[in-house]
């Protein structure tokens, strides 16, 4: 079996996703057991899990070599995070609220635009078809299917 184009990328992105899980796993535990971990912690490990993530997601989707507009997106919702996670760091900045509301914007914005079916090509709607259809619709070399090949 051959592995899909950007298969390191992909490698990349699931070790940084299972850093991100920890970090919410100690989050969590933060939580249950306040008087544990040290001071400012909290306020740390949330904005560390959501900016981890952020880069995550960009890297596995630039694994996945989407158009420009689908790469766009997902830059869009990585930015979204990132503001939470500023928000979340920095709590008690004047800006902080900015920070919340762009992110809310851009959560909102990208929810819209999954529901409005934009881009038409987008990953998510290729894999949601079967694999014949979605190269038919991308071309082999747009599907997420198409650079698996069985020997």
């Amino acid at each position: 079996m051959v592995l899909h184009r950007g298969s390191h990328q992909r490698v990349v992105a699931v070790v940084l996703g299972a850093v991100t899980l920890a970090a919410v796993a100690l989050l969590l535990g933060w939580d249950a057991f306040p008087l544990h971990y040290p001071a400012g912690s909290h306020r740390f490990l949330g904005a560390f899990s959501l900016a981890l993530i952020a880069l995550a997601y960009l890297v596995d989707q630039s694994a996945r070599r989407p158009t420009p507009l689908e790469f766009a997106k997902a830059a869009m919702l990585a930015a979204a995070f990132l503001f939470w996670a500023a928000n979340q760091y920095w709590p008690n900045s004047p800006q902080a609220t900015v920070f919340n509301d762009i992110a809310i914007a851009l959560f909102v914005l990208d929810v819209f635009l999954v529901i409005a079916g934009w881009p038409k090509t987008s990953f998510a709607e290729c894999c949601s078809q079967r694999c014949d259809e979605c190269a038919a619709s991308r071309g082999n070399e747009g599907c997420c299917c198409g650079s698996i090949s069985a020997q």
